[in-house]
């Protein structure tokens, strides 16, 4: 792969932004060029939850939501589905149309959001809680973000030699842009603990 863009962001670059129902506020971490509350391809964010409530219509988007502090948080779909987060990095995967009500289980929570254009791209969320690292295989024009809650991460790739540290709270992107060959890979490693790996497939 070529042109291999990594950016690191800090918590003094996220920005605080309002829910889309007005009932509380999210830090956003990153978002899609040009993106809007109302019009993305994708968004990270991190918000918390101390009251029970319907979440935001975000009708087609996909939404991957992870538990990252609180002792759990119920998810009813309205649907017949419901998700019952529990644990430290337990992921809830549902449509963003979905009339979605949060019941807190035992006080505020904090929750880790990936949102994706359902037309755009395809989401691979994953949790590690316990020390080791963690490889992804980096498809041809797909984006990649590791992010930990407790420690400090390092990242290295295949085709780069430095391997780079990530502070805790840090968010880090990885962008390949190439000939759009589908099969083409970037191996990816990061290893920490207590981290969210996020790789955005491009459909």
């Amino acid at each position: 792969m070529s042109n291999l863009n990594i950016k690191i962001t800090t918590p003094d670059e996220f920005t605080l932004v309002p829910w889309k129902n007005g009932l509380g506020h999210t830090t956003e971490l990153a978002i899609s060029d040009g993106g809007s509350l109302d019009d993305f391809e994708w968004r990270l964010s991190i918000a918390s939850v101390d009251n029970d409530g319907d979440f935001s219509n975000f009708s087609g988007y996909q939404r991957n939501l992870v538990l990252i502090a609180g002792n759990g948080l119920n998810l009813d779909h309205r649907n017949g589905d419901v998700d019952k987060l529990t644990h430290l990095l337990d992921i809830a995967r549902f449509d963003g149309a979905s009339k979605t009500h949060g019941a807190l289980v035992n006080g505020g929570i904090k929750d880790f959001n990936v949102m994706t254009n359902q037309n755009a791209f395809t989401p691979e969320v994953d949790g590690y809680i316990e020390q080791q690292t963690a490889t992804v295989a980096m498809l041809a024009d797909s984006l990649f973000f590791a992010y930990s809650l407790t420690d400090d991460m390092s990242v290295n790739t295949s085709q780069d030699e430095d391997c780079y540290t990530v502070p805790v709270g840090h968010l880090i992107k990885l962008c390949a842009m190439n000939e759009k060959k589908p099969d083409d890979q970037l191996i990816v490693k990061v290893t920490g603990k207590n981290m969210i790996v996020i790789q955005l497939k491009v459909k």
